[in-house]
């Protein structure tokens, strides 16, 4: 059973940046879907990021395309989100996912390991 967990996460004002890692427990490439979710309060769970298990392919919504990042350093286990141009409604608990599952999986069920969440706050 991998285990992830996350850091970087802050209070940030609006159009600055932060680095999310997320480092897991065991081996991740060719083997786990990883993703980012988000979830601001009152709100589900919600679909970020993805990268592929082997190779880079990623997959975003649409309203962080263009202003953050997914990447993998395989040889640290560590998955990472650069958010830049954060806006007051980045404003979340960001969670790391990994899953063996298809690529496009974007439902949260579709995850199976989650790590504990680390809070971005952006200010106006």
């Amino acid at each position: 059973q991998v285990q992830l967990v996350e850091s970087g996460g802050g209070l940030v004002q609006a159009g600055g940046s932060l680095r999310l890692s997320c480092v897991a427990s065991e081996r991740i490439e060719n083997r786990y879907v990883m993703a980012w979710f988000r979830q601001a309060p009152g709100n589900e769970r919600e679909f970020v990021a993805a990268m592929a298990r082997s190779e880079y392919s990623t997959d975003y919504i649409d309203s962080v395309r263009g202003r953050f990042t997914i990447s993998r350093d395989n040889a640290k286990n560590t998955v990472y989100l650069q958010m830049t141009s954060l806006k007051p409604e980045d404003t979340a608990v960001y969670y790391c996912a990994a899953g063996s599952t298809y690529w496009g999986a974007r439902q949260k069920y579709e995850y199976t390991y989650w790590g504990q969440g680390t809070q971005v706050s952006v200010s106006s």
